[in-house]
């Protein structure tokens, strides 16, 4: 049964939040198309009327309505007509992927190396405290949690990735880490986690994301800062590379 997107905290709160500055269209049809490819936003869903997006985002009708348009072009989702209608998430495997490599594609050399570097700083500095403030319980139940996690596709892959970023931030204590975590990979991380679709780098980082909670479970927090920073380098330079193949292939 599909159900309307309810606002509230945590990721939801973070998609829905009010936009600033120009070209808001854009802006608003991209935190939806992060939160979709994220999975804050499920398939089948539906997703807040015009209107209720517009008072959401803080934005003019036509804005919302430009946006929906945009997502709709992109093959996100689907506007039905009557009673029940509205716009709903569709289910494809396939779209988010071409999703992402056009929005690889728009996005600069310049803007994503910083874009890596940012998520490196963030999650060092978690990791760092997590280390530092951990008790053996929590340490114990991100360990716990990161044993159950599926790494043997790429969506899973990338799935499990942002939520162990997201629950080294809680062991970190930080409410403010916390949500900039959860701001950033509404914004970024589906895009920052293409390249685990590589069976090779998914591996790499799998094994990283073993090291990573070792550290924190061992109180050291230089390794597991260290580590989280090779761990971001490894993913940017993937979406480096890739970029500078699409170039080329133009």
């Amino acid at each position: 049964m599909t159900q309307h997107a309810p606002p509230g905290r945590g990721p939801r709160s973070a998609v829905f939040a009010p936009l600033g500055g120009a070209a808001r269209s854009m802006q608003v049809a991209q935190r939806l198309t992060d939160a979709i490819l994220l999975g804050v936003i499920k398939p089948g869903e539906r997703l807040p009327t015009e209107a209720e997006l517009a008072k959401r985002f803080g934005v003019a009708l036509v804005t919302a309505r430009e946006a929906l348009s945009e997502i709709r072009e992109a093959g996100l989702v689907e506007t039905r007509r009557g009673r029940d209608g509205g716009s709903f998430v569709l289910a494809s495997e396939d779209t988010p992927e071409q999703v992402l490599m056009a929005r690889l594609r728009s996005i600069s050399r310049i803007e994503l190396a910083d874009v890596g570097t940012y998520e490196a700083t963030l999650c060092a500095g978690a990791a760092e405290r997590a280390a530092e403030l951990a008790s053996p319980e929590e340490a114990a139940r991100l360990a716990t949690w990161w044993e159950g996690a599926d790494f043997s596709s790429a969506q899973s892959a990338a799935r499990n990735q942002g939520g162990l970023l997201l629950e080294i931030s809680v062991a970190s204590q930080s409410p403010r880490l916390v949500r900039e975590q959860i701001r950033f990979q509404a914004e970024f991380g589906q895009l920052l986690w293409l390249g685990l679709g590589e069976c090779g780098v998914r591996e790499k980082v799998s094994a990283l994301n073993s090291e990573i909670v070792q550290a924190i479970g061992a109180g050291d927090a230089g390794r597991a800062r260290a580590v989280v920073r090779a761990e971001l380098k490894i993913l940017t330079t993937w979406l480096l590379m890739t970029k500078e193949r699409l170039e080329a292939a133009a």
